[in-house]
């Protein structure tokens, strides 16, 4: 579709959905023009509800997961395990745990993964707050299971964790490998991830 074709705001429109993931050109222009066809049912209620996630939405100061409070609300709610952490690579990630209902503990996002390909180091990650929450004064942390993605990235930075963790005296533990290799935790069916909590192991 040639940019002339529709107005400069349609045209803007396609632009910001096609860097959503998962959407190319195509799928941006067949969302966008859904939208457009349901102004009142689809594309004003969206926008409230972006600006609204906008205003109100942070990352929790403690572990890293987006919620409209801070601490998020599995960081403050008095029913979670508080002597065990579950790393994960991303919020996706948490979410997917969190809809498995497989764990009851806390979390820490790390907001990604080691890659020398990449350029990321390991103070581009929240690595270091973990290590503080996991060596606290209070010793309240007895476990941290490593919840990494089955990827070359994920092992190596579950590695690079565990030498650090080590001297904190914490057990640390990791998903069973019912997680496929090159497999991401946000694309498992929630009776794998179940599974492979149960079964987790030391590292």
């Amino acid at each position: 579709m040639s940019k002339y074709s529709v107005s400069p705001e349609i045209d803007r429109l396609i632009g910001l959905l096609a860097k959503l993931p998962g959407l190319g050109p195509r799928s941006a222009r067949r969302a966008a023009l859904a939208l457009l066809k349901k102004p009142d049912a689809l594309m004003k209620p969206l926008s409230l509800a972006l600006g609204e996630a906008a205003e109100r939405i942070t990352e929790c100061g403690t572990c890293g997961n987006v919620n409209s409070a801070n601490p998020c609300h599995i960081c403050a709610a008095p029913n979670r395990d508080k002597t065990t952490i579950c790393v994960v690579q991303d919020v996706s990630d948490l979410w997917a745990m969190e809809r498995a209902g497989a764990f009851r503990g806390q979390y820490h996002v790390l907001g990604g993964t080691l890659s020398a390909l990449d350029g990321v180091r390991p103070e581009d990650l929240n690595i270091a707050s973990l290590i503080r929450r996991a060596g606290g004064e209070q010793g309240d942390v007895a476990e941290v299971i490593l919840a990494m993605n089955a990827t070359v990235d994920g092992q190596t930075t579950a590695h690079y964790i565990t030498d650090h963790l080590e001297r904190t005296g914490v057990t640390i533990s990791r998903l069973a490998h019912g997680v496929p290799v090159g497999g991401e935790l946000d694309y498992l069916d929630d009776g794998t991830i179940t599974a492979a909590m149960k079964s987790r192991r030391p590292f």
